[in-house]
């Protein structure tokens, strides 16, 4: 079942459950930390953009999970099939980062002797700052990117969790910004513009433990026109929507269940072998040939968070909600495998 949510409401009621399980195009649903019951060491709360082309890309996040916190920004070179990400956490936040409460405006900043970075929204435009002298081995990471033109609809989520009635995962996911901007790792520069397009991963909750999740993201262009979807599974309870979409022209279009088939090799996942994905509406068909693994392994005594987001690309179908075919060739995107214990 796919259950719309039409109308403006507070995500959570006095109980600290949600009001409403469902998706959304448009976010209406209005989320305040103070309305969480669980206890303050479980939430969860995150703000992940990614500015891409087909060649390279940046990854930027700011996430506050109360007791286990981080900053990390990624470089990544599709063509020389290399990345570098550096990662800097930080103990016993609860809340301090004060990341906005919609993704309609506001600013997220943060400075200190390692990493100076800034998200801005002033509700027409969104600024991207990260500057590390010593990003890896010496060499200095600095960008600038600018994110506008932001879609009419986008994907957004509320769904609950079995196990918990006051846990709770509220996300948005953004395709298809236009971007424009630099970034610049050591003496090499990276140019954002014309065909790059950024996505927002806005995220708000209470998890419970133990979970694994898979994602898949792209934007681009085709027929002259932006085009992206939002494909995922695994986290939470999706009896009543999940958060598989199709974006074409500003416009979104609801997908039901789209599995990821990973290939196994000695008992093990793949990740560097062909994929394929299938939709039991038969609207999202997709090969996915990859390119390369961003891996990240973190495991202190009962944390753990072991992620596999591999980039790559995309060739297949997917039909809108009118029926059209749009085809799909060595579209550029990636797809991800995570595993978190905290």
């Amino acid at each position: 079942m796919q259950k719309e949510i039409l109308d403006k409401q507070r995500l959570l009621n006095e109980k600290g459950h949600l009001n409403v399980a469902g998706f959304q195009k448009k976010m209406l649903l209005e989320y305040d930390r103070k309305d969480i019951k669980a206890a303050g060491f479980k939430i969860k709360e995150w703000d992940y953009y990614i500015v891409m082309n087909d060649d390279y890309a940046v990854a930027l996040t700011i996430a506050d999970n109360s007791y286990l916190s981080f900053l990390s920004a990624s470089i990544l070179d599709f063509n020389d099939k290399e990345y570098v990400t550096s990662n800097i956490m930080k103990f016993f936040t609860f809340g301090k980062f004060k990341l906005p409460s919609t993704t309609a405006k506001g600013d997220i900043k943060y400075h200190d002797k390692k990493i100076d970075i800034a998200f801005l929204n002033d509700g027409e435009k969104r600024i991207l700052r990260c500057k590390m002298l010593d990003f890896k081995d010496k060499k200095p990471f600095e960008c600038e990117l600018e994110l506008f033109d932001e879609p009419n609809e986008s994907m957004v989520i509320a769904i609950p969790f079995k196990e918990n009635k006051k846990a709770f995962y509220f996300n948005q996911k953004i395709n298809c910004m236009k971007a424009k901007g630099y970034a610049l790792y050591g003496e090499k520069r990276y140019e954002f513009g014309d065909e790059s397009l950024g996505t927002l991963d806005w995220g708000r909750g209470v998890w419970t433990y133990d979970n694994t999740w898979y994602w898949g993201s792209a934007s681009g262009y085709v027929n002259g026109k932006t085009f992206g979807f939002n494909i995922g599974y695994g986290f939470g309870d999706t009896t009543s929507a999940s958060e598989n979409m199709i974006f074409y022209d500003g416009v979104a279009h609801k997908l039901e269940d789209v599995t990821f088939h990973i290939p196994v090799k000695d008992g093990k996942n793949d990740y560097m072998s062909p994929w394929t994905f299938t939709s039991n509406d038969k609207r999202f068909e997709m090969e996915f040939v990859p390119v390369l693994d961003r891996f990240d392994k973190t495991n202190i005594l009962v944390l753990l968070s072991d992620q596999h987001q591999v980039f790559g690309k995309f060739t297949g179908t997917a039909v809108l909600d009118d029926g059209t075919v749009i085809k799909l060739k060595d579209f550029m995107g990636f797809a991800e495998k995570v595993r978190n214990k905290w």
